[in-house]
Parts: structure tokens; C-alpha cells; sequence
């Protein structure tokens, strides 16, 4: 038999011919396919793993997504923290699991908006081969210090950065509070010096051991210490003023704006392999958005966050996405952060 480079043309027309025939059967046949997996859907449980520590608001919305799942969809819903390597060990290793929902990524949203610009070689597609599911913000970002550094203000803080470094705990590299810190020491003349750590929970341990200066997060991860009056609040950096954090300024309110400083939101993503069945897609996305209403375990925690909504999905999602990572992905150039 000849091999269809080198039939006739006449032959190799008929042979065009049966493969276009057999097309539509294909097609119809991987449609089966797919559908046949979403109806199967969940077949046993579901894993979200988590691309921070215990301790932050990262981890309290997998486990609070992974409740409400968990009731709705009838099967054990289980968190699994994997911190490191810029959120990529959690990313490839969710991204290289089956495309059947049956494994799930919850991570920083700035994570994998960053991983094309600050490492050298990327384990996976952030763009491509994930994709996303439901995005809940972090809320109120606030930036807090040890509760004996000798200062009342942002202003004060400026002043002693002038005179000495400051170290800066940070939850993840290149974070929106990452590079909100290396712009004010720019601008103002200050120095901080940043420490980078795998999540909120490891960096609160040292903030409140006084091992460093000053801390940033969301008011999941920092607000009982807060409460407590462990740490102090200085500066609102995401989110607006906050009836939870009365009488604390933001960037606008202290004479600091600009991308840094005003276009840097942060939220919780949640994200499946590249070629899950767009109708698992749709019902996780749905779950996730109703949980604002439905579960009060999530509703606790939009609460906690000083959030006035719930998640996003769908169209809405990709306009987030496609809107605030390029600015990320251009301050941390104009910056010139790069992992070491």
C-alpha cells in the first residue's frame, strides 16, 4: 500500500476525501468523550492544592471553597499546602495532573501573573495551561509593623528608613506588596530591605518575634494579631479605607499614587488543567460564586476580609485578568525584580 504523500493525485484526492468523511465522527466521538467524563464528574474526591502556607487568606479559601464543595458535590473535598518556588511547585504539579476536576490549584493570582517575568525558566504556561475558575479577592491589604518599632506613621516610617534599613517581611515574591515596598523606598529615599517568605502564616511568625520590621497581607492572615494589638496597622494598600481598620490611611490618602500604589489588586485564584471539560469548569464556577451566599464558612470569611462581594468568574474574570496582569508584569520589570 502506498503511503498517502505519494498517491496519485486523483488517489490522493479520495483519500483527502474519506479522512474529511470520517471527521464529523471524530469530532462527534471526543464530544462523547468529554461529556461522558463531566456527567461522571465528581467520580472521587477532589484535591485543591494550595500555593501558600497555612496561616493566610489563601489557604482559609481553599478550605472554605473546599466545604461548601464538599456538601454540594457529595464527595471529600481535601486541601493539600504546597509553598515554594514562586507558587510553581503547587502550579505544575496541578497543571500535570488529569484534566478531569478531580485536581484543583488555589493560588495568588500575582504568582503566576509574575513567573514569565522574574524566573529563568518557567515549569509550565501560566496563560495556557490552566485554566481559571473563580477568583476571590484578598480584600483589605493592610501593612503592618512589630508593635515596639519607634514610629506612629508612614511618614515617621520614612524618616527612620532614612537613618536605617528596615526589613520588610514579604508573603510572596514579587506580591503587589512586594513591589508597593520597593516603590516607596525609591520614591521617598528610605530603605527596605525585603524578606521573602513561602505565605503570610511563616512571615507573621517573625514579625510577631520582632525578627523583623514590618509585615503586609490581607486581614485574614494579620487581622486577629491586629485585634490583639500584636502588630500595628500603618497604611491601607489595596482595597480603600476600612470600617475594620479605623482611622488607617491608604497610599492615596498619605500622597502616594501611581501604578504601584493604586492598580495592584491581589486575589485567590482557583484554576484547573488545560482541557478539563468546560462543563466541570462551569459547575466549579458556579459553586464558587453561590458559596458567597450559600455557606456560611465562606461568608464568614468575605466578612473577615472586609470584602463587599463575592467571587468572580467567567468574562468578568478574564477582564481581571487580562486588565492587572500586564501591570504587574510591567512594574516588576520597570523595578527590575528578578529572582536571585
Amino acid at each position: 500500500m502506498q503511503t498517502p504523500w505519494l498517491l496519485s493525485d486523483d488517489a490522493s484526492r479520495r483519500h483527502r476525501r474519506r479522512l474529511l468523511a470520517l471527521l464529523p465522527a471524530a469530532l462527534a466521538a471526543a464530544a462523547w468523550q468529554r461529556s461522558a467524563r463531566a456527567q461522571a464528574w465528581p467520580g472521587k474526591p477532589i484535591r485543591i492544592i494550595a500555593a501558600q502556607a497555612p496561616g493566610a487568606s489563601n489557604d482559609a479559601t481553599a478550605r472554605s471553597y473546599a466545604d461548601y464543595f464538599s456538601t454540594r458535590l457529595g464527595v471529600a473535598v481535601t486541601v493539600e499546602n504546597k509553598p515554594g518556588g514562586l507558587g510553581m511547585i503547587a502550579a505544575e504539579m496541578v497543571a500535570r495532573s488529569p484534566a478531569d476536576g478531580h485536581t484543583l490549584l488555589m493560588t495568588l493570582h500575582s504568582n503566576l501573573a509574575q513567573a514569565p517575568v522574574l524566573l529563568k525558566k518557567v515549569p509550565l504556561d501560566t496563560s495556557r495551561d490552566l485554566v481559571p475558575i473563580a477568583a476571590l479577592s484578598t480584600g483589605v491589604g493592610v501593612g503592618v509593623m512589630k508593635k515596639d518599632l519607634p514610629v506612629a506613621s508612614l511618614k515617621e516610617l520614612i524618616e527612620l528608613g532614612r537613618k536605617r534599613p528596615i526589613t520588610v517581611g514579604n508573603y510572596g515574591m514579587a506580591s503587589g506588596w512586594h513591589l508597593m515596598m520597593v516603590q516607596l523606598g525609591r520614591q521617598s529615599g528610605a530603605k527596605f530591605d525585603i524578606v521573602n517568605y513561602k505565605g503570610t502564616g511563616p512571615m507573621l511568625v517573625d514579625l510577631l518575634a520582632g525578627q523583623i520590621d514590618l509585615g503586609g497581607g490581607s486581614l485574614a492572615g494579620l487581622g486577629p494579631s491586629i485585634q490583639r494589638g500584636s502588630i500595628r496597622p500603618f497604611v491601607i494598600t489595596y482595597g480603600g479605607r476600612s470600617n475594620k481598620l479605623p482611622g488607617v490611611p491608604t497610599w492615596v490618602d498619605e500622597g502616594f499614587t501611581g501604578p504601584a500604589f493604586q492598580s495592584l489588586a491581589e486575589c485567590n485564584l482557583l484554576l484547573a488543567p488545560t482541557g478539563t471539560p468546560p462543563e466541570v469548569v462551569t459547575r466549579l464556577a458556579q459553586l464558587a460564586q453561590e458559596s458567597a451566599q450559600q455557606s456560611p464558612r465562606v461568608k464568614a470569611l468575605i466578612d473577615q476580609l472586609g470584602l463587599e462581594s463575592g467571587p468572580i468568574i467567567g468574562d468578568e474574570l478574564r477582564r481581571f485578568i487580562d486588565q492587572v496582569w500586564p501591570a504587574y508584569r510591567g512594574l516588576t520589570r520597570e523595578l527590575g525584580l528578578a529572582v536571585e
